[in-house]
């Protein structure tokens, strides 16, 4: 078994045990590697260019660099029905998710922390262990149009070990 293999396995672990609202779990998890990257990566370039959008190509070239990518999303993720209006809608009956852009939604303002806290209970696994992270919105859209996960808004953590951050130091 890889280093980095055992550094996935640990985040997945962090991130399904991480807590959840009402105790409910709609988290999806996925782990990429090798040739995988490089086509996300070079997806994300083309989209960028595709769409006109900064940033794709400097994150696609992150994303092709990388040892793996876990991809962390929310699939089917029903409403608190706490009518909290959040999500931007009053009632939470009335929110119906359809594709919207680049991600399904709208997403119950709840099960967004949701993700938001697996996803930093992911990150700081990796952190604990050195092993060079970041967040990132663009791999999910790239992630979503190829099929890669299945989830309805999904976030990226690529992960790197070298000398220096490919992340942070660019």
């Amino acid at each position: 078994m890889s280093a980095i293999q055992t550094v996935t396995d640990l985040m997945t672990i962090a991130a399904r045990t991480a807590p959840k609202s009402a105790g409910q779990d709609y988290i999806v998890i996925k782990v990429i590697e090798g040739e995988d990257c490089k086509r996300l990566g070079e997806a994300m370039t083309q989209y960028g260019e595709r769409m006109k959008k900064r940033n794709f190509d400097r994150d696609g070239r992150n994303i092709a660099a990388s040892l793996a990518v876990m991809l962390i999303g929310i699939k089917d993720a029903k409403s608190l029905d706490l009518n909290c209006g959040a999500c931007g809608v009053d009632l939470c009956n009335d929110r119906i998710p359809a594709e919207h852009g680049e991600f399904k939604g709208p997403q119950c303002a709840l099960r967004v922390l949701d993700l938001g806290i697996a996803l930093g209970s992911a990150v700081k696994t990796a952190s604990l262990l050195n092993v060079d992270n970041r967040i990132m919105y663009r791999v999910g859209v790239l992630a979503r149009e190829l099929g890669m996960i299945d989830a309805d808004f999904v976030m990226g953590i690529p992960l790197s070990i070298t000398g220096k951050s490919i992340y942070f130091d660019r």
